[in-house]
């Protein structure tokens, strides 16, 4: 970084401030860690030889900070995986059910919101389609920060909530899914080919909220990829040229992922290696009546405060 021509390749450039950020943080925690460590054996040094029982309260918030540590370093050593630090593109939609379905894929979204806002994380909102009645129909937000892929992308499946609808005059049991897909933002030196001749880009009229140039204007850009089929679209930029850059890059998000998919589902063929299929299935379930409890169908791991879940606290759920 300190030669002279380091800028002449800004690309490059970008990429090697990043990963430096990145090392930088790992040695950083490390040298924490070790330091907090040298605190402890001190601490517990100078309670024996002193006996000094008021030092016990100091010492145990100083393991707890030690295990956080810990448990962060294993986590980040267990992320390994090609995209696994990068940022996180994520997808909510509805499944059938109308009203309730809706409104719970809108719950789904702030549970999200607020566990990245927890993480340090930055929420960026790239399409927002609000339901007529309640909810929405589905949202695609970008998850920024240090192995938010890695931390997220297990989260892929259908979540299933269990609740007495308060859409429901008579106050019946109702069941609702929601689908959540993560894909990882690509970098702009991975190549993913897209052929202009397969997309048909069409613009309309954005729905969200965004003030008068948003709702009077043809802003927003909705992108097929015609032979896989994928949609993108985005309308909470201001300008249809920036529409069309959000949703270009969640379309290429959303190809390499397919790509990744189809080489493990052939190397499974190939292997003869059998595993569950995490797209479509339900991994999750929600209970809120007549008993309270979040259960994940994969770790079988139970929790009974689905409000405090709701509110965000899945570490538990995440890190298994």
């Amino acid at each position: 970084m300190e030669a002279p021509d380091f800028w002449g390749d800004k690309e490059s450039a970008h990429h090697l401030v990043k990963e430096k950020a990145h090392l930088s943080k790992s040695v950083d925690n490390w040298n924490k860690l070790e330091k907090d460590f040298e605190d402890l054996d001190i601490l517990i040094t100078l309670s024996e030889t002193e006996e000094d029982s008021s030092l016990y309260t100091e010492i145990d918030a100083l393991l707890n900070t030690i295990a956080i540590g810990i448990t962060h370093l294993e986590i980040e050593l267990m992320l390994s995986g090609d995209n696994d630090i990068n940022n996180a593109i994520v997808s909510i939609h509805p499944g059938a059910g109308g009203t309730e379905s809706q409104d719970w894929a809108e719950m789904l979204f702030r549970m999200y919101t607020r566990w990245a806002e927890r993480q340090g994380y930055k929420v960026e909102v790239l399409d927002y389609q609000p339901a007529d009645e309640a909810g929405i129909k589905g949202v695609t937000f970008a998850v920024n920060g240090d192995y938010a892929y890695g931390y997220l992308k297990a989260e892929a499946g259908v979540h299933r909530l269990v609740r007495i609808s308060p859409f429901d005059a008579n106050k019946r049991r109702h069941t609702s899914f929601s689908s959540v897909f993560v894909y990882p933002e690509i970098e702009e030196d991975i190549e993913i080919e897209i052929n202009e001749d397969d997309l048909r880009i069409d613009t309309y009229r954005a729905s969200s909220a965004g003030g008068q140039h948003v709702n009077k204007t043809d802003s927003a850009v909705r992108i097929t990829h015609i032979p896989t089929g994928i949609v993108t679209q985005c309308q909470n930029e201001r300008s249809q040229l920036k529409n069309k850059q959000v949703a270009m890059k969640v379309l290429k998000a959303k190809l390499y992922e397919l790509q990744q998919r189809e080489q493990q589902e052939k190397l499974d063929k190939i292997t003869g290696e059998k595993k569950g299929i995490s797209w479509g299935s339900q991994i999750r379930s929600y209970i809120f009546q007549p008993y309270q409890m979040v259960k994940d169908h994969r770790t079988n791991i139970d929790i009974g405060n689905v409000q405090a879940v709701m509110d965000g606290d899945i570490d538990r759920l995440i890190d298994l």
